[in-house]
């Protein structure tokens, strides 16, 4: 990946940066675009911030956002179910 994203986005502790790549393909010079998703926080224990990071190509994108929908679905749902139960 390049130097520095052509484009950020945050919220909270997620981010989202937007990297311009070249390569090279049959002698010309190609440029395509990736993401990087970084989830940052802080570890109390070692007093230092840490963080992950994952790099998606295009195809790779809403296939993550799919299946963090669905993901998110399921634990909402279930904390309902278990709310649920609780109130009964």
């Amino acid at each position: 990946m390049g130097n520095r994203p052509i484009k950020k986005f945050k919220s909270g502790s997620i981010e989202a940066a937007v990297w311009l790549n070249e390569r090279e393909v049959d002698g010309n010079i190609v440029g395509f675009k990736t993401v990087s998703l970084r989830r940052s926080w802080r570890d109390r224990e070692k007093d230092i911030w840490r963080d992950e990071t994952v790099n998606l190509r295009k195809g790779d994108i809403s296939k993550a956002l799919l299946v963090l929908q669905k993901a998110q679905e399921e634990v909402l749902l279930n904390q309902e179910e278990r709310e649920g139960v609780k109130n009964e």
